[in-house]
């Protein structure tokens, strides 16, 4: 590691880490971290990323490790597509428009892949933290975000390798559905949260009965989607497991309709990669996102969005 990474893990990052296996809080010793009682020990990748869930993992989120670190490289392609950018923005601007102008804090991306959420909110965040199983996409993530600012870590979102009450935010952007257990899931963001904490959510949604039906048809064709892990959100299943959690005053807006369909997933549908080619796509897929946009602000179709953009609460103490 070069001076600068150590300093970094030493400053930003060390202390709000926790062995997950122990609960022990850990020290950097050379290149590795290691627990309190010298019972377990997590190396430091290149680039000053360690890595807590290289064994200690859940064995759906081993799935997921494996699936990402192959497909990482189409998965950061994908996203530079030029109709996926513009329909990206549409959604971004949604995601925007709930969360509101305010300052983030210390933010945590959980899932946070290549660091979409840190992108996003880069102004409004004081430090981030980002947590991913897999570090193939944390290397693309730390090659993102030279900005000391931003540090990652490898780690089960299920079993975060954090001490409690760490982050004023926390931000996941198309995480919450490759996760099967959503309880420990929201469970474990709670417990990060510092008390008056939000949590920011952006997730498929399958609550219109075409997009379900669709869905599930794509995900058991294509090899970029594991159907086994990954599993889109229902309103009715979902809330209860927030509460359940300990979270309150809840948002829930669904956005993306046909122009989802057509212009995003483009690592999943290969003929959405022909858009790039098309003249005007960008004009064409603006279009499309203001017809979307107009369709989930009516009433009958405010849950049939193929996207849920929502926000979660932990309450204040005292």
């Amino acid at each position: 590691m070069t001076d600068r990474q150590v300093a970094l893990i030493e400053d930003r990052v060390l202390p709000l880490l926790k062995c997950p296996q122990t609960g022990e809080s850990v020290r950097l010793v050379g290149e590795t971290l290691v627990n309190e009682s010298g019972s377990a020990s997590y190396r430091i990748a290149a680039g000053g990323i360690p890595l807590f869930a290289e064994e200690f993992c859940s064995a759906e989120a081993a799935v997921q490790q494996e699936h990402y670190d192959q497909i990482a490289d189409a998965y950061a392609t994908n996203l530079e597509y030029p109709h996926t950018k513009e329909y990206m923005d549409y959604l971004d601007r949604v995601l925007r428009e709930e969360v509101g102008d305010g300052e983030l804090g210390v933010c945590g991306e959980i899932c946070c892949g290549t660091g979409e959420g840190f992108a996003l909110f880069e102004q409004a965040i004081d430090t981030g933290l980002g947590v991913d199983v897999s570090s193939s996409m944390l290397t693309k993530a730390r090659q993102a975000f030279a900005d000391q600012r931003f540090a990652f870590i490898q780690g089960d979102a299920t079993r975060l390798p954090l001490e409690e009450n760490v982050f004023d935010t926390v931000v996941m952007l198309g995480g919450i559905h490759h996760v099967p257990n959503r309880d420990d899931l929201f469970k474990e963001v709670f417990r990060v949260l510092k008390p008056g904490g939000v949590f920011i959510f952006r997730e498929p949604v399958s609550d219109f009965w075409l997009w379900k039906a669709l869905r599930g048809l794509i995900y058991r064709l294509s090899p970029m989607l594991d159907h086994e892990t990954e599993r889109p959100l229902l309103y009715a299943e979902t809330v209860p497991v927030l509460e359940s959690a300990g979270f309150s005053n809840m948002t829930w807006r669904t956005c993306g309709f046909l122009g989802f369909c057509l212009f995003m997933n483009s690592d999943v549908l290969f003929v959405n990669r022909v858009f790039q080619y098309v003249p005007g796509i960008r004009q064409v897929t603006r279009a499309f996102a203001r017809f979307d946009d107009w369709c989930t602000r009516r009433r009958l179709l405010a849950r049939a969005g193929l996207q849920v953009v929502g926000t979660a609460r932990k309450p204040s103490t005292g």
